[in-house]
C-alpha cells in the first residue's frame, strides 16, 4: 500500500469513526442554528444547553482575545506574533467507543513566528502582483483563484520589495497551532469534543460569529475581519477561503513528539486548510485537511502569510 493511500485511508477512517461515535453513542438533537453574530456568547451557550442538556453547559470557550504583539509591513499587512508552544495534531480523541482513542502526535512549535492577522486581500495582492485574478471582486475581500505556485511568486516578490527572505506560507503545524489557540477540540471556540456537542448542525450557531460558510456567506467571499477573531486575534481562520500551507500532503507521523514539518513520505499535492464560503460547518474546523494540486486555482482558495522573526 502506498504512503499516499495509507494517509488517505487514515483520515477517511478517522472521519468515519467520528461519525460513528456521534451517531451510535449519542442521540442527535438538531435545532435552529440562529446567529451568534449579534448576540452574546452566553446567549448561544444557553440555547445549546436547553437543546442538548445542561450537563454540557457552558460548552463554549469564553476566553478574551489575547493581545499579542503585532507588526504591520510596508503594504499594510498586519501580523500577530504567535508564541512558541505545543499542541496535539489532528482530530480530537473520541472516548469511550469501539475504536478507542485516535492517535494525535504532540507537535512542538519551538520558535515564535508571525502569522497574518487576516487572509491576504485583493488590494495587497494587486500592490505586489499588479493584477487581480479573483472571482469575487473587492479590495478587502481575500484574494482567490490563486494557486500554490502563484502564492509562492507573490511571496518572492514581497520579499524582494522589503529586502529580506522572511515571508513564507505557514507550515501545516504552525497553521493548526495558531488556529487552535490553546483548544484541543475540533473548533477553537469549543471546550468539548463534537461527541459531547452532539452533531455538526449544532456548531452552526457559534460558528456564525467567526466564519463565512455555506449557511451564511451567500455564495461569495466577504471582506476580511468582519467576523470575530480567534483567541489569538486571527480573523477568518475558518471559512471565507481555504488557505494554502507550505508542505505537501503527507502521512501523519507516528512518533509521540515531533517538530514541524510533520509529514512523512512522498506526495504530489499540497495542503489547504480552514474551509471556505462554499463548505458546510463540519469542514470548517482546526484539523480538516484538503489535498490540492499546486497549480490548481479556485474561487474557494486563497492564503495567509507567515513571517519569520529576524
Amino acid at each position: 500500500m502506498s504512503i499516499r493511500h495509507m494517509h488517505t485511508l487514515f483520515w477517511s477512517q478517522a472521519i468515519r469513526f467520528a461519525a460513528c461515535a456521534v451517531v451510535v453513542l449519542l442521540p442527535v438533537y438538531a435545532f435552529s442554528a440562529g446567529s451568534c453574530s449579534d448576540a452574546s456568547i452566553e446567549t448561544c451557550t444557553d440555547c445549546i444547553a436547553r437543546k442538548i442538556g445542561a450537563e454540557y453547559a457552558p460548552i463554549l470557550r469564553k476566553d478574551a482575545v489575547v493581545r499579542l504583539p503585532t507588526y504591520t509591513n510596508s503594504i499594510g499587512m498586519a501580523f500577530v506574533l504567535i508564541p512558541a508552544g505545543s499542541f496535539n495534531l489532528g482530530m480530537e480523541a473520541i472516548e469511550p467507543g469501539p475504536y478507542g482513542r485516535l492517535f494525535r502526535p504532540k507537535i512542538l512549535i519551538d520558535k515564535a513566528f508571525y502569522l497574518g492577522k487576516y487572509e491576504v486581500t485583493q488590494k495587497q495582492w494587486v500592490a505586489v502582483m499588479g493584477n487581480n485574478p479573483s472571482a469575487f471582486k473587492g479590495d478587502n475581500n481575500p484574494v482567490d483563484r490563486v494557486s500554490w505556485n502563484e502564492a509562492q511568486e507573490f511571496i518572492k516578490r514581497l520579499n524582494q520589495k522589503e529586502g529580506h527572505n522572511r515571508y513564507r506560507l505557514p507550515t501545516e503545524a504552525e497553521w493548526e497551532y495558531a488556529v487552535r489557540a490553546g483548544s484541543s477540540a475540533q473548533y477553537f471556540f469549543l471546550k468539548k469534543t463534537l461527541g459531547a456537542f452532539r452533531g455538526f448542525e449544532n456548531v452552526e450557531c457559534p460558528l456564525d460569529a467567526y466564519a463565512w460558510f455555506k449557511k451564511n456567506a451567500g455564495a461569495s467571499t466577504h471582506p476580511v475581519g468582519e467576523k470575530k477573531p480567534n483567541p489569538w486575534g486571527l480573523y477568518d481562520v475558518y471559512g471565507n477561503v481555504w488557505e494554502w500551507v507550505g508542505e505537501y500532503w503527507l502521512k501523519i507521523p507516528t512518533a509521540r513528539v515531533v517538530k514541524p514539518p510533520v509529514g512523512l513520505g512522498l506526495a504530489v499535492n499540497r495542503v489547504a486548510r480552514g474551509g471556505a464560503w462554499f463548505n458546510a460547518a463540519k469542514v470548517l474546523n482546526s484539523w480538516w485537511r484538503a489535498p490540492v494540486p499546486a497549480e490548481y486555482q479556485s474561487d474557494r482558495i486563497g492564503f495567509r502569510l507567515a513571517l519569520s522573526p529576524e
